[in-house]
């Protein structure tokens, strides 16, 4: 049996079989042969490793850190890192692979890597995660580089651990190297406008996505899941586009309000109550509800697996621009496209994140560093540019947004891997 018709099995929820099933899907469209197909769908590295670290208390507790590189042809891996409880190899591996298909769909010349610490930031204090993070970097210094593989922050992790893996590598390596990582501060060498980069990619994308449906923002109604840094800058900025937004929701349940939220006053609210929404003033309803709300655009941009194939009959919006990774599971694919709804894939709806990653790191090149305007008109032209493409590919090929995606990335890197010519001899 070969490992292509081996793809699909143990069911779709897991993350990676839920990767491979896109792949699988788009690999047969575009004619990748055999062999491609096996390099391309396997990660080309993975490290596990164990990581003592002393708490505060003196006792020595041990952490379970990943990093996977999944490829590496266009460019160093590009890929975040998470610290939860819930971070797991599998998780890790198809949060990778999504960095590979999401760097080649909007041009961006990186591969694509992940890694991950099983840990609850919440429950330590801040000598205790520095110790933690410059352990794993310890552990990490030959696979992390500035032209190997630059890590960047993920749930549970921000601009300060991204400043301690920065120090710690460059204290390891003898000299300073800014570049081996992204989404640092902006004293460190951070570019201006990364906070806003994701966000301001879902909005693009939906502003692209409603403009080919034909469909004014003005009087369109949007529910955000999720109100993080990519949620609540998403639901901002897509307001701001004239879009009325009628349900937001985090941890703490969903909140709604047909006459419209006032967005950035929910996220004043937010940030003076311990960074959760409970208590906001709106009527409530669940996370569950609000994926099903009758509204034009649903922006899932919590977890992975948040439409499935359970709830994906009840989804009644035309448009769905993923902001989190994973957010739709493959079984629930088939499901919104015979009901005709648009899915802008996360690869496509959330690179804005890295594509301002991408300039940070061009920056701290340089040694020279741009406005935070210039940096917004050149990430808005990456992400049409990329959604343009992708629809073209959905056309040519009659086939949904996301395969097209999937399509247009391994292609290209197919090709480079071809041109290359990186096969073992």
């Amino acid at each position: 049996m070969s490992q292509r018709d081996n793809v699909i099995k143990h069911g779709s929820e897991n993350p990676f079989e839920s990767m491979k099933q896109r792949f699988d899907q788009a690999a047969k469209i575009i004619g990748l042969d055999e062999s491609d197909y096996n390099v391309l769908i396997a990660p080309q590295k993975t490290v596990i490793v164990n990581i003592p670290v002393t708490m505060d208390d003196g006792k020595v507790k041990v952490f379970e850190g990943f990093r996977v590189v999944h490829n590496a042809n266009l460019g160093p891996s590009k890929g975040g890192i998470r610290y939860s409880m819930d971070v797991h190899l599998d998780e890790v591996k198809a949060l990778a692979a999504w960095m590979t298909w999401k760097c080649a769909v909007v041009g961006i010349p990186y591969g694509g890597g992940k890694g991950g610490i099983k840990c609850d930031p919440k429950s330590m204090s801040k000598g205790e995660l520095e110790r933690l993070t410059r352990s794993y970097t310890d552990m990490m210094v030959d696979v992390f580089g500035p032209d190997k593989d630059i890590p960047a922050p993920d749930m549970g992790t921000g601009p300060q651990e991204m400043a301690w893996i920065m120090d710690e590598y460059s204290k390891l390596v003898g000299r300073s190297s800014p570049a081996v990582v992204t989404g640092k501060p902006i004293v460190l060498g951070g570019s201006l406008g990364r906070v806003e980069a994701t966000g301001r990619g879902v909005m693009v994308s939906t502003r692209a996505a409603l403009g080919k449906l034909g469909i004014s923002p003005i009087g369109a109604t949007c529910a955000v899941q999720g109100f993080g840094n990519v949620g609540s800058i998403s639901a901002k900025l897509i307001a701001q586009q004239g879009l009325k937004i009628v349900a937001i929701s985090d941890v703490s349940g969903a909140y709604y309000s047909a006459e419209g939220i006032n967005v950035e006053e929910a996220i004043a609210y937010r940030d003076s109550n311990n960074g959760t929404l409970e208590g906001y003033k709106l009527g409530k309803i669940t996370n569950a509800e609000l994926l099903e709300l009758d509204v034009t655009v649903l922006v899932p941009a919590a977890m992975e697996d948040q439409i499935t194939e359970e709830n994906a009959s009840r989804i009644k919006a035309k448009i769905i621009v993923e902001g989190a990774n994973g957010p739709t599971s493959a079984s629930a694919d088939h499901i919104l496209n015979e009901k005709g709804i648009m899915v802008v894939p996360d690869i496509l709806a959330n690179a804005g994140g890295v594509t301002v990653s991408y300039f940070e790191w061009v920056q701290n090149r340089l040694g020279y560093y741009w406005t935070e305007e210039r940096v917004y008109r050149r990430a808005d032209r990456v992400m049409k540019t990329a959604f343009e493409g992708v629809y073209a590919a959905s056309l040519k090929y009659n086939i949904p947004m996301r395969i097209a995606a999937y399509a247009v990335s391994i292609a290209r890197v197919a090709e480079v891997e071809k041109l290359r010519g990186k096969f073992g001899l």
